[in-house]
């Protein structure tokens, strides 16, 4: 009796060790993860890719560094058509100009979402392209009147390029990381269940390019939905951090 007893209290103190060793845990990296500063090193972190291995952060230096943070949902079961678009924009850059190899950079993109949901994020890429091109040329574009034709004007502007993506050809050119409990995310102040006008969880969109040594030099967090740092604008950063090496 005094036996089981005996165990029955070990097992016990075991379970409450663990669970506050875990809370403890999540809390120091919680408090390791807080809004990046300018030149300041970027905080270090470890997250497993859609693509299989798991990617630290710190584990890239001696490399240019782009962390991309999509927002992901837009609306409950509505994703955010914008940031699929900026995905495969860069995609096909990478592809036409091998960015990576000219600036010695690696390109990451954080979902804040299970892999299921990073994979049916990944999966939506061909119907969102097609959306977009209906928007941009609708097939009733002479009987529109003047309101609708400004709404395909505007698409027009927001997505400048034409990309048609295949559904057995998913561009994944870049480690596509899955921020499951969303703690980096959150970490950087970026996740959140309410914003751009929805209630769902996503990340406000977000930009960090850390240098070679792992600091900070450029970060932008969007103010809305449709303002994004062009890709010129950000290679332009990227020359200029280059040159500053030199």
């Amino acid at each position: 009796m005094k036996k089981t007893f005996a165990i029955s209290i070990f097992l016990t103190f075991c379970l409450i060790f663990s669970f506050f060793f875990t809370t403890s845990s999540a809390r120091a990296q919680e408090q390791q993860l807080r809004p990046a500063l300018l030149e300041q090193p970027m905080p270090d972190f470890a997250l497993p890719s859609y693509q299989g291995p798991e990617v630290r952060l710190s584990g890239l230096k001696g490399k240019n560094v782009m962390l991309i943070f999509p927002r992901g949902y837009a609306a409950p079961d509505r994703w955010c058509t914008i940031c699929n678009y900026k995905y495969v924009e860069l995609a096909e850059l990478e592809k036409a100009q091998q960015i990576r190899k000219k600036y010695n950079l690696e390109i990451i993109f954080v979902l804040p979402y299970p892999r299921d949901t990073v994979k049916l994020w990944l999966e939506s890429l061909p119907e969102q392209m097609t959306k977009i091109k209906n928007w941009k040329y609708p097939e009733n574009l002479d009987q529109l009147d003047e309101k609708g034709k400004q709404s395909v004007e505007r698409y027009r502007r927001i997505f400048p390029k034409d990309f048609m993506v295949s559904p057995d050809n998913i561009p994944l050119h870049f480690p596509v990381l899955i921020d499951a409990d969303h703690q980096v995310s959150s970490g950087l102040g970026l996740y959140t269940t309410s914003w751009g006008g929805s209630q769902v969880g996503q990340n406000i969109p977000a930009v960090y390019l850390v240098d070679e040594k792992g600091i900070l030099r450029f970060k932008y967090v969007s103010q809305n939905t449709f303002d994004r740092p062009e890709y010129e604008y950000l290679l332009k950063i990227l020359e200029f951090i280059r040159q500053k090496k030199l």
